[in-house]
């Protein structure tokens, strides 16, 4: 059996704001609206829905994504530009700074809900053989 990831729904207060908040990190174009989402194709064939719900109802989660070194180049570049604050680690401890691990790069930064956003150029484990 095949099985494979169709698309994620990500909470939002506002969900206009933190589709193009993603669109513009990196370099993404909004695909499609209905009802209560704003969706985000990604280069994989998986969807990010996200959808207006009331803020307390919202759960803070991780969301990763692994980038060509390209894209990551670009979407720091934003990052810095923009003053977002951000990580090298998940925990927050490092800030300001990126991470070199499994012979890539990596960078943890929030979104505007408070959702954790990771940018990685290699996945754990390292590239593949």
């Amino acid at each position: 059996m095949s099985v494979e990831l169709n698309h994620t729904i990500i909470h939002a207060w506002d969900n206009r704001e933190s589709a193009e908040f993603f669109t513009d990190l990196l370099g993404l174009e909004i695909t499609a609206e209905w009802g209560p989402f704003i969706a985000v194709d990604l280069s994989n064939g998986v969807t990010l829905d996200f959808a207006a719900i009331p803020a307390d109802k919202i759960t803070p989660q991780h969301y990763a994504f692994l980038v060509s070194e390209a894209e990551f180049d670009a979407a720091y570049a934003r990052i810095t530009q923009r003053g977002i604050e951000h990580y090298a680690d998940p925990h927050r401890q490092h800030p300001g700074a990126i991470n070199h691990n499994d012979g890539g790069r990596g960078v943890y930064f929030m979104d505007p809900v408070g959702h954790a956003m990771e940018l990685m150029t290699v996945p754990y484990g390292g590239r593949p053989s």
